[in-house]
């Protein structure tokens, strides 16, 4: 890409050891569970990266796709990242993100959006509208990025406090005030990570928080447990049953997470996995009722149409509760 672009690549790209579990002080249940993790972390990061280096979105795209499918999505992820950094600094103009998702951006939509979180967590208030999250059902994956960071780097605040925020001031207007809501879906599933897949450990950070806040923290890790993997049947068998009343979160999240892998064509062994255990369907089932039950059009003033669509997909799946 040029010597402007790898200087770009170096400056803006996060080091790598900001992934590692040591340095994260994230709980280790065992090595394979360290190496998939750090994996995810690397992944994202070579995403972010490409993007970091890239003069035009789709120059990326070529590295993006050489990465293996099991981790592609975060890479993709990493990439819109990447993209909405660089279009809310103060040079060098915008339309990344845009052009990002005018290409194989596209397919992986849900993963972009939660880049753009990322995005909006490391650049100042006053930026955030350069961001390109127009899409007001798929929006609030922003705010799910943005707890997923804000819980994986600032830990000790968002998980071992439970800060919560108040009045966020993203998006405007939101008259149900959800995007507390939003942000506790993505601390959710940041959960999975800081409690290394260890489901004993997960389910111990999320009794800690208030129990108004416990079924948006297990829709994040079922969706989080079924899209980055790492506990095999049995132990996805005992989060089922230790979430207990949050047992159609947990199928509501593994079914999101199996719709963005259908979308994006990186369904894997794990994927089906989890809906078989979270949601008693297969990855292409759950998929079908996520795509069967998303709302058509907004309703003003009321829940916005993105919770409505978790809660049809909970109504489907709720007889996960019985298994």
């Amino acid at each position: 890409m040029g010597t402007w672009g790898s200087l770009r690549r170096r400056v803006l790209t996060p080091a790598i050891r900001e992934t590692s579990m040591a340095v994260r002080g994230f709980h280790v249940k065992s090595a394979e569970g360290r190496e998939l993790l750090e994996t995810i972390g690397a992944s994202f990061l070579q995403g972010y990266g490409a993007a970091a280096e890239a003069r035009e979105p789709g120059d990326a795209e070529f590295e993006l796709e050489s990465v293996p499918v099991r981790f592609r999505g975060f890479a993709y992820e990493g990439a819109a990242m990447g993209f909405g950094v660089r279009d809310g600094l103060p040079v060098g103009g915008g339309g990344r993100v845009q052009g990002f998702l005018a290409g194989r951006g596209d397919r992986h939509i849900y993963m972009a959006y939660v880049g753009v979180g990322w995005a909006m967590a490391r650049l100042p208030r006053f930026r955030w509208r350069t961001l390109h999250a127009p899409d007001p059902l798929l929006r609030w994956l922003a705010l799910d990025g943005y707890g997923f960071h804000q819980a994986y780097f600032r830990t000790q605040r968002y998980v071992h406090e439970q800060f919560r925020e108040a009045r966020f001031p993203y998006p405007d207007p939101d008259p149900a005030g959800y995007a507390a809501r939003a942000i506790d879906q993505g601390i959710g599933r940041a959960l999975w990570f800081v409690g290394g897949t260890d489901v004993e450990r997960v389910t111990e950070l999320a009794a800690a928080y208030a129990p108004e806040r416990r079924s948006d923290l297990y829709g994040g890790i079922g969706l989080a447990a079924t899209y980055a993997g790492g506990a095999d049947g049995h132990e996805l068998a005992e989060l089922l049953r230790r979430a207990g009343r949050h047992a159609s979160d947990l199928a509501q999240g593994s079914a999101f997470a199996a719709s963005a892998r259908t979308r994006a064509g990186l369904v894997v062994p794990h994927v089906d996995l989890g809906t078989r255990v979270l949601c008693g369907l297969s990855a292409a089932q759950a998929a079908e009722v996520c795509d069967r039950t998303r709302p058509r059009e907004g309703t003003p003033g009321g829940l916005p149409a993105y919770e409505r669509w978790r809660q049809a997909v909970r109504r489907e799946l709720a007889p996960a509760e019985r298994h």
